[in-house]
């Protein structure tokens, strides 16, 4: 039989119980704060609690026990316990900042790989060297002290009021875009007398946020580091990440060209009847940054004949593959689709994961000595006999006979395209690597960033819903399995690729939402998935919806909405 334990002894009132996965049960007066249950329930932690599941819903430390509940710890080393931490870990920069430099807004614009967000102060140059490390010291001294971060609720007209009187228009305009009642309240934050508004929860106090470091980034601004949660308590190693600044900068530039830096933005030129200007300059950008890849392979045509496209899941690659075919046959060349998927090994080979599943996403699941030799047969005009792989049986038959002539360039789509380990028998020279993602995307504010990762999940739920059949709950279930796939086998790799083409599109959240928002209500609430159901469905209810018929036949967008005009096309 468990125990019960006492969180602090205390004169006799009336109590509640909280029980653990454990079995471990806690007795405290009503109004004990999550905080002070789980310093008794977990004194040493090696990973620190953030936050916590109570009856299935997840709550701010700072929340008061009211009633017998069932508690689940959300440690730093989980999605929303390293979210919350990161929204956090901003909010102290915010405030440590402004104490210092009260007439700069410091911008937190997008994401690293190495996990650091890439951030600008507005208006002046750049924070030297000595500034960061001022900045630095400062968060620290408010680490230390342990400052509360409290949770405050304004009357609306006060919290604009507040912002219009700081300069922070971008956060009155989104409210003023989703918020109509006027006496409605809004959720700030106070720290150390800084008030600001944020997308979700926090720690409790500044203690917390012990991880993180300021580092110098380019010529335009600087990092915050973090922890990632496979490593919760430590920083991971600086990568440089050329490339994938210069998508950023490339995107920033877009949208300062469509006039739609945010998500008011985008609301307000919804409401100016500007979308379909939007959409079509958007699709207008795409289409000739696809043609410039196009033209540089044409420009290399005398040795490149293997053409490599990988990125992570939900990010457009077969709709940029065919939009790519379409170009390099507009350059006179004609495109060969090569099919990775024939060349898994035999089922009874597949390698296994750490749980005893089949990994069909690890290098070794590929028969790299039969694509290697078929790849040189090809390119030197031989005749070969390809396999086709039958997913239902878990082994390879038989497929077509195909012989390349000359002016034929091979295209092969698949995770493992940025690996140089997948074709190490084609001579380099005669390869050319291209990176697709959903690499950013409309932030709500300066200060309250949309993952990318969240449009890549909202593409890929309104996709499996349409075209297997999947409801929201089971796209859920399965992410963490797909992310650890991504993480593992194509992000250590983006940096090898010749070319990075960004598949975000500025309106596509507009157009998602009223596909995405009822699959995601039909998440049932005691699912383990209803957390991030609830999560998405709070992110989407900033944007106004918007018909997806607004969309041209041949967007990446239709990959996911269907509608797509290049289904049929037959490139090779």
């Amino acid at each position: 039989m468990n125990h019960t334990n006492k969180v602090w002894q205390t004169e006799p009132r009336e109590t509640v119980q909280s029980w653990l996965a454990d079995g471990r049960t806690f007795e405290a007066p009503k109004g004990t704060t999550l905080k002070a249950f789980f310093e008794a329930a977990y004194p040493d932690p090696p990973v620190p609690v953030i936050a916590a599941l109570v009856g299935g819903v997840l709550r701010e430390l700072t929340w008061e026990l009211a009633q017998d509940s069932r508690v689940k710890p959300i440690f730093l080393s989980e999605s929303d316990g390293v979210r919350i931490y990161r929204r956090s870990l901003t909010f102290l920069l915010i405030a440590a900042a402004h104490r210092l430099f009260p007439d700069v807004e410091v911008y937190i614009d997008h994401s690293l790989p190495f996990g650091a967000f890439f951030c600008e102060a507005a208006n002046r140059e750049p924070f030297s060297p000595a500034e960061l490390d001022a900045i630095t010291a400062e968060m620290h001294r408010l680490v230390a002290a342990d400052l509360p971060i409290v949770r405050e609720e304004l009357p609306l007209d006060e919290a604009l009021a507040l912002f219009e009187e700081r300069g922070v228009m971008d956060k009155v305009h989104l409210f003023q875009s989703r918020i109509r009642n006027q006496r409605m309240h809004l959720r700030l934050y106070n720290l150390d007398g800084y008030r600001d508004y944020f997308h979700g929860y926090m720690v409790p106090s500044t203690g917390y946020l012990r991880y993180f470091e300021l580092l110098p980034w380019g010529e335009e601004g600087f990092i915050l580091r973090f922890p990632r949660r496979h490593e919760p308590t430590q920083l991971q190693e600086v990568q440089d990440s050329p490339q994938l600044l210069q998508v950023f900068r490339e995107y920033g530039s877009w949208l300062r060209l469509l006039r739609v830096e945010n998500v008011a933005g985008l609301n307000e030129a919804i409401a100016a009847d500007r979308l379909r200007q939007i959409v079509l300059v958007s699709e207008a950008l795409h289409e000739r940054k696809i043609a410039d890849i196009a033209r540089q392979i044409q420009c290399q045509r005398e040795k490149v004949r293997l053409v490599l496209i990988a990125g992570p899941s939900s990010s457009g690659k077969t709709t940029f593959s065919r939009r790519l075919a379409v170009q390099l046959l507009a350059h006179g060349l004609h495109p060969f689709a090569l099919e990775m998927d024939n060349y898994f090994v035999e089922r009874e080979l597949t390698p296994r994961d750490e749980h005893g599943e089949y990994d069909f996403e690890a290098l070794e699941a590929l028969d790299l000595a039969r694509l290697n030799a078929d790849l040189n047969a090809l390119l030197a005009g031989e005749e070969v006999q390809l396999p086709r792989f039958n997913f239902r049986t878990g082994h390879r038959e038989v497929g077509e006979r195909v012989k390349l002539r000359p002016e034929h360039i091979i295209i092969l789509e698949g995770i493992h395209g940025l690996n140089p380990a997948l074709v190490q028998a084609v001579p380099e020279s005669c390869t050319y690597r291209i990176y697709v993602s959903a690499l950013t995307q409309l932030n709500l504010d300066r200060h309250n960033r949309v993952p990318t990762t969240d449009t890549r999940l909202i593409r890929r739920i309104v996709r499996d819903a349409r075209t297997r059949g999947y409801n929201a709950e089971e796209t859920l279930a399965r992410w963490q399995s797909v992310r650890r796939g991504e993480k593992r086998y194509i992000f250590p790799y983006q940096e090898n690729a010749d070319v990075m083409f960004n598949s975000a599109l500025a309106y596509e959240m507009a157009m998602l939402k009223p596909l995405a928002e009822p699959l995601l209500l039909q998440v049932r609430p005691e699912s383990p998935q209803s957390v991030e159901a609830k999560r998405l469905l709070t992110f989407l209810q900033w944007f106004t919806p918007a018909s997806a018929d607004n969309t041209p036949e041949n967007s990446i967008l239709r990959e996911f909405v269907g509608g797509q005009a290049l289904d049929g096309f037959h490139w090779d």
